[in-house]
């Protein structure tokens, strides 16, 4: 393992045990849907002890058909915005909410790499958006696409946990 691996692993780690104590603390329950982080944010959160009490659901909608079919995202935010969007970021966040019936939805959608990216959307380009009571939280991120896919990967991980408790902490 590299050095960034290394560290960011231990700050996952550390991350998503607040989460999940802030998740217990607040009694929120959290569900998650993925793309280019492929189940990585689940895995994050159900490695923390106690989490089984708080996050009940967690999908992995690679395909645009799947983020259809089962989180709710329209075709016509897949067809005027892409999957990789604020738009679509946002229907995935609430989609799972609702499949869910979790307090609190957070998506992740974006280019991994080391392919698909274009002018527009870069690799390493990500969306988040996190879901909570009446409040939607969107954050754009450009991660350097230097960094391997795992790296673009696990940063967009890291994000969407910091995302999560930021949109708790404020709203409650």
């Amino acid at each position: 393992m590299n050095a960034f691996i290394d560290n960011i692993g231990i700050v996952l780690d550390k991350t998503a045990q607040d989460v999940v104590q802030l998740l217990q603390a607040e009694k929120i329950t959290l569900a998650t849907a993925e793309s280019c982080t492929g189940g990585l944010l689940s895995g994050a959160v159900t490695g923390v002890a106690g989490s089984s009490a708080v996050f009940p659901l967690g999908v992995c909608t690679y395909a645009n058909e799947s983020k259809e079919k089962i989180l709710g995202v329209s075709p016509e935010t897949l067809r005027d915005f892409g999957a990789v969007s604020a738009e679509c970021a946002a229907e995935m966040a609430l989609g799972v909410r609702k499949l869910s019936g979790a307090s609190a939805g957070v998506s992740v959608t974006g280019i991994a790499g080391p392919d698909g990216g274009t002018p527009e959307k870069p690799v390493g380009t990500v969306f988040l958006a996190c879901s909570y009571k009446e409040h939607m939280n969107i954050l754009y991120l450009r991660i350097n696409s230097a960094q391997s896919r795992r790296d673009i990967r696990l940063e967009a991980v890291r994000q969407a946990l910091i995302l999560i408790q930021n949109t708790i902490q404020r709203n409650n």
